[in-house]
């Protein structure tokens, strides 16, 4: 194939969207005959999605200097711009700073207002709502907006609008803020905006809607995310930071397998070197599934990973070391990070769980403290999660308490919204707590009823430490059922400890290919889906 048919063809492909194909048949044409600015950008594009960082910043290079070059002072800044964001996207803003600065000096010196002035505020947009000046922010990024409507630069106008409205939530302005994000992302599904920023623009929106807790909105997004990256198979990026809110809401959805997956892949993604700050996000998403399986070993080992990578640990650590016993070290730890924490987003999650250890460690006045925070938190930011998680701490507190009308009143409506949440795990963990205020009420029956209810959805999950818990409080503790054999009881034991079909062929002296069979028919014979489901139904049944 000549060069001008690579060419071509690779601009043909970048049409389609078919990154791997306009890369190679790109890159081609490159090794013939230098690529001209117009498809040296295309090609660096295409490096980009397809994740090949340093060979899209490389490419970035190259048309920055042919165009600087010959004097076209804006399309060297808009490259320049560019190369600083896919750097900015991998965390190593001192580069990043370089070439914004090289970018403002290259404009200065051609004094024209062009759409690439617009662009280059949004960094400091940015940085000023890091440092929680958001009015200069607003101003920066509505500055931004009016430069891409006044140069018709549709994809400026899209991400100063998304900077702008994330400016406002963090400003406490929620429908001002969530109204600009909502008027973004049906530019992006409208197809208006170009692939490059399309996906940094989903994932912007979704991080939005987690921190004021709009677990809907960022449910629907993140839908809309992995369709729009389905029909892109080549794209690398948004499998990174986009795959970690991915995992944190299939987690929360009950779809523990999917979140497994998709945190184990932003973890792959993430640790690459040089390294980016948001493994520690996606480690501690796979920590979490740990703990909540009772892999315990594992989740300690997670955890430890994440902090190391900078993410705090905490409330999974402390809740690990409840669930451990270790009531007093679960209570330093949760104490030490709520007084450290001044993070919105964080905050909840650590008095949720602090309600929880502070009253096992013996602390109900701590934990009536925590809870009456997060009912403040609910009544300011009134969203559904928020509500979820204050009336499941005032049920919580109210029956250990003594006062079970109160708490039945509270738990209810905790039930209510976490289902209507779609979150199974934290709706049946209320159900717990709902049973056992039946109980102190004297109604034995909506007790079992609430108990059982729970015990099938942990069972579901395969939420092992939580059914060893509930069998603990019902006392039930009796052997298999499902017509096991005494060696597929056996079998079982083992794969509930943990064990791969390599360990429990050594340890009972059998062949890898019969404990396969075996455990295919434990499944079978109780109807679960994996392994996971198959150590909580062992844990359930006294097993292990």
């Amino acid at each position: 194939m000549t060069a001008n048919e690579a060419l071509g063809s690779g601009r043909l492909a970048f049409r389609r969207r078919a990154w791997a194909e306009a890369y190679r048949e790109l890159a081609a044409a490159d090794r013939q005959s230098p690529l001209a600015a117009d498809d040296l950008e295309l090609l660096a594009t295409a490096a980009y999605l397809l994740g090949r960082d340093d060979v899209s910043a490389t490419l970035w290079e190259r048309a920055h200097r042919e165009t600087a070059g010959r004097g076209e002072h804006e399309r060297a800044a808009r490259c320049a711009f560019w190369l600083a964001f896919g750097l900015l996207n991998r965390g190593q803003p001192a580069q990043t700073a370089g070439w914004l600065a090289k970018a403002r000096r290259q404009l200065d010196e051609g004094r024209r207002d062009c759409a690439e002035r617009g662009y280059l505020a949004l960094p400091t947009a940015v940085q000023h709502i890091e440092a929680g000046d958001c009015p200069s922010a607003i101003a920066e990024a509505q500055g931004a907006v009016e430069v891409g409507e006044r140069c018709g630069d549709p994809d400026l106008v899209a991400f100063a609008r998304c900077v702008l409205g994330r400016a406002r939530l963090r400003q406490g302005d929620t429908v001002s803020g969530m109204a600009l994000l909502d008027e973004v992302m049906v530019t992006v599904l409208a197809d208006e905006i170009s692939p490059a920023l399309a996906g940094n623009l989903y994932c912007t929106v979704i991080e939005g809607c987690q921190e004021v807790f709009d677990l809907r909105r960022a449910r629907e997004w993140t839908v809309a995310l992995t369709r729009w990256c389905e029909t892109q198979p080549d794209l690398v990026p948004y499998r990174g930071q986009c795959l970690v809110h991915r995992a944190e809401i299939m987690l929360l959805h009950g779809a523990w397998a999917e979140a497994a997956d998709a945190a184990r892949s932003a973890v792959e993604h993430l640790t690459r070197p040089p390294g980016h700050p948001a493994a520690g996000a996606a480690v501690y998403v796979v920590a979490e599934l740990h703990r909540l399986r009772g892999e315990f070993t594992a989740a300690e080992a997670a955890y430890r990973e994440a902090n190391g990578w900078g993410r705090e640990p905490q409330p999974g650590l402390a809740r690990l070391r409840l669930a451990q016993g270790r009531r007093e070290a679960a209570r330093a730890a949760i104490q030490r990070a709520l007084g450290e924490s001044h993070d919105q987003p964080a905050r909840p999650a650590l008095l949720a769980a602090a309600v929880d250890i502070l009253l096992a460690a013996g602390d109900p006045e701590g934990a009536a403290r925590a809870a009456a925070e997060l009912s403040e938190l609910a009544a300011r930011l009134d969203v559904p999660l928020l509500r979820a998680m204050a009336a499941g701490g005032e049920g919580t507190t109210s029956h250990a308490d003594a006062r079970p009308s109160d708490a039945l009143a509270a738990l209810r409506r905790a039930w209510q919204l976490w289902h209507g949440l779609d979150a199974p795990y934290e709706a049946a963990r209320v159900r717990v707590r709902l049973g056992l205020a039946c109980r102190a009420a004297g109604d034995a029956d909506t007790a079992r009823l609430e108990l059982d209810a729970a015990g099938a959805v942990f069972a579901r999950l395969g939420a092992a430490p939580d059914l060893a818990g509930l069998a603990e409080l019902t006392g039930r503790t009796t052997g298999a059922a499902g017509g096991l054999t005494p060696r597929e009881v056996e079998v079982l034991r083992l794969v509930a400890a943990g064990k791969s079909n390599r360990g429990i062929a050594a340890e009972l002296f059998l062949s890898e290919r019969t404990v396969a069979r075996h455990v295919s028919n434990i499944l079978a014979k109780l109807g679960l889906p994996s392994r996971s489901a198959a150590t909580a139904y062992a844990y359930e049944h006294g097993l292990v």
